[in-house]
């Protein structure tokens, strides 16, 4: 700010996933490397405090098998955002999402470029760039961005974490869970002939997977926070955290309720959503959710929101649940991952 040096972060969501992270870095590192004469410094930013890194397990572990060490990442309390945007120095492009929360409705009006693969929920007038594609993965989009651009920028780690990420985000490119697109299979199918040392699609899937499913000692305010979004209105704030659990197991975890109500008094979250899934050997997903809430009336409106969605239908059916303040249900529709259940949740509120 005192040397007036415009700062153009690329930023992923807040739950700061692999693909969040990944998709960051390499849009970052291609823009410093092909904008022409750049006056702004290319930042990508981890959307997460540097204290919660660790329990981004298969994110630490695709990274340190790459060689890219912590300590060379910038995480979201290292960095006045804020700060940047008041001194009129800041552009933001955000990855993996395109909708600000809440608390960041302020930057807004710095985002100049936005790649992201959910459903569009906002416009955005031009000058900003949009690009919202229904691909399994948002390193997909960032990975034909770089492909598309000049010969040679794109290097062996970008290549190997583009491919991890892709692999990963779409479960090794299976049809059966529901989320690979023509487009994913192209770019990992392309990485692969650019790049004929990327050790075996199963090899990477597998590593990955078992790094993102390692809760072993893991607190339940740890198991929450490790894939978190939120979604408020202005009334009200709820978490939605992706548990890596079976959800009867999770739901007899000692201590659970008392877990629960800290976690939701500390951040001011009115409800929270736990959304489960595991994968059979076929790579078919199951998923179950749970809402927990202490007031009803809130309970009772987001369960009925999800009861009764139609686009998409998730296909509930209740399960028994150990606590009157939790509300739990396996989902038929084991396709609609959570980037779908997010807006039936937001229109409810």
């Amino acid at each position: 700010v005192r040397q007036h040096r415009e700062i153009h972060v690329v930023m992923g969501n807040e739950a700061c996933d692999l693909d969040s992270t990944i998709s960051a870095l390499a849009l970052a590192y291609f823009l410093a490397q092909t904008s022409p004469a750049p006056k702004a410094a290319f930042v990508p930013v981890l959307n997460i405090p540097r204290a919660d890194f660790a329990l981004r397990t298969e994110t630490t572990f695709l990274l340190r098998d790459r060689g890219i060490p912590a300590a060379s990442l910038i995480f979201r309390d290292e960095i006045d955002l804020g700060g940047l945007h008041h001194a009129g120095l800041l552009s933001l492009t955000l990855v993996d999402h395109h909708v600000l929360p809440g608390a960041d409705a302020a930057l807004e009006e710095a985002v100049v470029e936005v790649l992201d693969h959910r459903p569009l929920e906002r416009d955005r007038g031009p000058p900003c760039q949009v690009t919202v594609e229904p691909v399994g993965s948002c390193a997909t989009l960032v990975t034909e961005r770089i492909l598309q651009g000049p010969p040679g920028v794109l290097d062996r780690t970008t290549a190997a974490l583009l491919h991890g990420t892709i692999l990963l985000d779409c479960i090794n490119l299976s049809p059966a869970a529901g989320k690979v697109t023509p487009r994913d299979v192209a770019c990992v199918s392309l990485l692969e002939e650019r790049f004929p040392e990327l050790p075996a699609r199963d090899a990477v899937f597998g590593a990955l997977q078992a790094a993102k499913f390692d809760v072993t000692g893991l607190t339940t305010e740890q198991m929450l926070r490790k894939d978190l979004k939120v979604i408020s209105s202005d009334e009200v704030v709820v978490g939605i955290s992706g548990i890596f659990e079976d959800l009867e197991i999770f739901l007899r975890r000692p201590g659970l309720l008392q877990d629960l109500e800290a976690f939701c008094q500390g951040r001011g979250y009115a409800a929270l959503v736990a959304m489960t899934v595991s994968f059979n050997e076929r790579h078919e997903p199951t998923r179950k959710l749970a809402v927990y809430g202490r007031q009803e009336p809130l309970r009772g409106t987001l369960c009925r929101a999800l009861e009764e969605a139609t686009t998409p239908s998730l296909l509930l059916q209740p399960l028994p649940s150990p606590w009157p303040c939790v509300a739990a249900y396996a989902q038929g529709n084991a396709v609609a991952a959570r980037k779908k259940v997010l807006p039936i949740l937001r229109a409810a509120l």
